[in-house]
Parts: structure tokens; sequence; C-alpha cells
């Protein structure tokens, strides 16, 4: 991760209003999953881009979370986070994709404690009425593989970075966090279908940009919620040569530990709040078939045997 995040007290965030209070703000507020999060940023172009990508809060609700991006000329990127009040001061942030994933995980630090609903970094969709789940480390294809599902008029997509799930005796229920998504500008050398949407998406810096999938997969497309039985977690290891196996939900379990749960964005790593993730991830994975895929192949020869779990074909 590429920025530190340090806990600061309540006097400590009051200093930091004080200091930014003669800043000129633009603000916009989103409704992440119930969570009301007010952004608050210097940069018009930042707060079009987390209108595009956000259901947007109604004006007269107010903020459970802010978030204050500033800059600070010679001074390192950081999140400043005081928990008791859920208010964030990020310094020297100028990529988005960071802004709206610490915006996703305040809202993660207040729906697990108060109402036990967690969140997971990764893709969810729904194909056929079964919800299936991409979860990977970063750069084995996650988001290229759940476009590659995408692509199919019987899938339909709930989220492709982050998504909420609440327990239940029977399957998980996920939740959708984004109302659009932040894709790279090379899907489209993937995967054809995508390259319209790429032609007319505006990107920033970092060869990102807002999409509205639906201008290619249509209105239904994009969905709110299903039932999650399908979890496939991807590495990439050239020197394992098995592409594809069933797990055991301890050894998925051990995955998604030893890969610090494949989130680099965690604002409080506590003993407690670590305690809670495990125990999440441990019923959750219980209640899903497992499977780990080894992305060493090319996009399409990975997208076929991602296939073969759902559909059993070659």
């Amino acid at each position: 991760m590429g920025y530190e995040v340090r806990q600061i007290s309540v006097d400590e965030t009051n200093a930091f209003y004080a200091k930014y209070r003669e800043n000129r703000f633009y603000s916009a507020k989103a409704d992440i999953s119930g969570v009301c999060v007010k952004l608050y940023s210097e940069d018009r172009d930042t707060i079009n881009m987390w209108e595009d990508n956000f259901y947007l809060m109604g004006s007269n609700v107010r903020s459970h979370a802010r978030i204050i991006s500033v800059k600070e000329p010679g001074a390192g990127m950081c999140v400043f986070y005081d928990r008791t009040t859920f208010t964030a001061f990020l310094v020297n942030f100028d990529y988005y994709g960071w802004i709206k994933s610490i915006a996703l995980a305040m809202a993660s630090d207040i729906l697990e404690d108060s109402h036990r609903i967690y969140s997971i970094h990764g893709a969810a969709l729904d194909i056929d009425g079964t919800g299936v789940t991409l979860i990977s480390p970063p750069k084995t294809g996650k988001t290229t593989q759940s476009w590659g599902l995408l692509r199919d008029q019987n899938t339909r997509l709930i989220s492709d970075d982050w998504y909420f799930v609440k327990l239940t005796a029977g399957r998980p229920i996920v939740y959708g966090s984004e109302k659009n998504c932040y894709i790279s500008a090379d899907i489209g050398d993937v995967w054809k279908e995508f390259r319209p949407l790429v032609n007319t998406t505006k990107f920033d810096n970092n060869g990102r940009g807002i999409a509205n999938v639906r201008w290619i997969t249509g209105n239904d497309s994009v969905i709110e919620s299903t039932t999650m039985r399908y979890a496939i977690f991807l590495k990439r290891e050239p020197e394992d040569t098995e592409v594809i196996r069933k797990m055991s939900s301890d050894e998925a379990l051990s995955y998604m530990v030893e890969n610090d749960y494949c989130n680099p964005h965690q604002l409080i790593r506590d003993e407690r709040k670590m305690r809670l993730r495990r125990q999440f991830f441990s019923e959750y994975l219980s209640k899903c078939d497992v499977f780990l895929v080894n992305t060493i192949n090319s996009a399409k020869v990975t997208q076929n045997r991602i296939r073969e779990i759902f559909f059993g074909v070659k």
C-alpha cells in the first residue's frame, strides 16, 4: 500500500479542522450500503468522479463519516483517521482509487461493528441466479476475469471491486457498494466487447476512469444483491503447474489470512478487528464452494477454466 494510516484523537481532528478552515472545498455525499460518507476536496475532477462512482445520498441526510482531502507540499501521503468521529484527513492523495477505497473502508468499519455486515475487497456476480465471487491479491486478474464473465447475458454484476455481506442461516447475502465501476483503460484490449465503453470514458493520469457498464451490457446487468455460492481465489505462480483445484474451508481461510484478506485498505488492524474478520471469513467460506485458480495462462484460457467451475464445460 502506498500510504500510511495514523490514528488520531478528537482534539487532533479539531486541530485539523481549524487548520483547513479557510480551504475552498467542493463536497458530495455517497450512499455506501446505507452509510452516508461525505467527501470534501479542492479538486473538482475528484468530486465529479465520486458522484459518477457512488449512489448519492440526499442533501438532508447528515453524514456518518467524513473524508477531507488536502494538499500539503513537501509532506508524504498519509491518512489521519479519527475513529471516534469517523473522520479521515487524506494528505496528498492524487489517486482517486485510493480515495474511494478509504470511503468503502470507513463504511465497512461502521457496518461490521454496528450491524454485523462485513465487507470483502473482491468482485461479486450473479450467474444464472447463483452468486460467484472472485477474490485475489493485486495484479492476479480479478477485475479482468470478472469482466470476462460479465459478457454473458445471464451474468449480472453486483460489484467488480468491493461488496458487503450479511451472514444468514443459509447462503450469505451479498450487496453491491458502487453505482459505476472504476475501470482500467486496457480492459478493451482483453475483451473487445468493452472497447466502446473505453472509448467513451474519461481516464485520469493513472489510466483509470468511472464507467457505466450498463451502456454495453444493458440496464438490467447490474443488480443490488444475490446469495453467494462459489468463491474463486486467484493466484499467479508460474512454478505451480496446477491451474485449478477445489479448496477446503480451512485452506480457504488460510489463503485469506496469508494474503491479509486481499484488502490493503483496512483502516483498523487492532486485535479485536482482526479477530472479527477472521471469524467472519471462517463462517462465510464454510458456506461457499471454494476453488483456487492459477492465472498463469492467457486471460482467455483462464476465463475458460473459471467457467468450467459453473458450467462443467471445457
